[in-house]
């Protein structure tokens, strides 16, 4: 099976920090490993020596990488790489990927990866746009965009059982379709983020937030959660940067990371730290952590970051919302911030208590190895 992996990078100054580009660094050399010829077609490589990679442009703003799809690039691709399957990464280029096949005389099978989600709902059952991409009110475009790319897929795959359900609702109330196109395929696990579980109670009692933090995420509650943690003396916060120094560009359509940044900068007992790209750092600053803290993010169908800690056996406190809720252990979800502050604390200094849900959060993502993520995502495909 010959795979055209078309990835969209929104982070090309820090890869580390961008998850589609690390899915596709992982996945791509276990597709090889499972017989698929990949190529990865980006503006930055992924994978390893045996994937075929072309380089694309790089679109500059998350806007122009769901409304500027070069096609004839796109036919180009297609008629050079002759693939049996198009991954469409960014699920919005669908259409214009479709049309592509077509001038390129393809049947290619297109499949559509839903890696972020457009839109939430509320507790009414209302579909919201997404406020990260509602500059200049494109948010409705963009979801419109979305259904179309759900639309014309022949494969449309997503995180989580939590991820089917929205996309499926949303599909529903904007009259498309899925009939059977439907697949869960989880992101995998990075095998340099996996280490047995720490059961005895040696280091110090640091909760590690290891997410984005632009205001879509919820991070202005965490930073009221943040406040009333290190106020209570248990427990310090070890909080990670992981975009650094942002282009103009980017700072311009969205200054919520500098700002949120330097609110928990003025905060005691908060560390924040940067890995500065490099894998080998980032371990060691989950390693030297006690546990992990969940986003507040409504609309929140995975996150890499929770399964980085895990892999770690880092426990993980988590507000009781979307795929959050799925995954993570009842017994770690909180729905006030005094309940998280006790989870903190018992996991800080109940000894038995963490090991418990160290050995639990490592289990987790047992079923997220590279290998059997493979297997399924070629089972999606085929």
């Amino acid at each position: 099976m010959r795979v055209l992996y078309l990835l969209n990078i929104s982070n090309p100054d820090r890869l580390a920090s961008d998850s589609g580009w690390i899915f596709a660094d992982l996945l791509a050399p276990a597709l090889a490993d499972a017989g698929a010829e990949v190529t990865v077609a980006a503006p930055a490589p992924a994978g390893d020596a045996r994937c075929g990679f072309r380089r694309t442009k790089l679109p500059g703003t998350k806007y122009r990488a769901r409304f500027s799809a070069d096609i004839d690039e796109l036919v180009a691709l297609i008629l050079s790489e002759k693939p049996d399957v198009v991954v469409a990464n960014q699920i919005e280029e669908a259409p214009a990927i479709r049309t592509a096949l077509l001038e390129a005389g393809s049947g290619a099978l297109l499949a559509g990866y839903c890696h972020y989600l457009p839109y939430s709902f509320d507790g009414g059952g209302r579909l919201l746009v997404d406020p990260s991409m509602d500059d200049g009110g494109l948010g409705r475009p963009v979801l419109l965009a979305f259904a179309a790319g759900l639309a014309i897929c022949d494969r449309v795959m997503v995180h989580s059982s939590t991820a089917a359900s929205w996309v499926s609702a949303a599909a529903e109330r904007m009259t498309v379709d899925l009939g059977h196109r439907l697949r869960v395929v989880p992101a995998p696990r990075d095998e340099r983020l996996v280490r047995a579980p720490i059961t005895t109670g040696d280091g110090e009692s640091i909760g590690i937030y290891n997410h984005r933090l632009y205001a879509h995420y919820g991070t202005e509650q965490f930073v009221d959660l943040a406040r009333d943690l290190v106020a209570s003396g248990t427990v310090r916060l070890r909080v990670m940067d992981l975009f650094g120094q942002r282009s103009a560009a980017r700072t311009g359509l969205n200054d919520s990371p500098e700002r949120m940044r330097e609110k928990l900068a003025a905060l005691p007992h908060v560390q924040i730290v940067s890995d500065r790209g490099d894998r080998v750092r980032y371990r060691d600053l989950l390693a030297g952590a006690r546990f992990g803290i969940a986003p507040f993010r409504p609309g929140c169908p995975w996150s890499m970051s929770v399964i980085d800690c895990q892999g770690m056996g880092l426990p993980v406190i988590s507000p009781r919302l979307g795929w959050l809720a799925e995954h993570i252990d009842p017994e770690l979800c909180f729905t006030t911030t005094s309940e998280a502050v006790d989870l903190a604390e018992r996991l800080a200094s109940d000894d038995a208590f963490h090991a418990l849900h160290a050995k639990r959060a490592h289990a987790s993502t047992a079923d997220f190895t590279p290998e059997l993520v493979a297997a399924r995502y070629l089972e999606a495909i085929s």
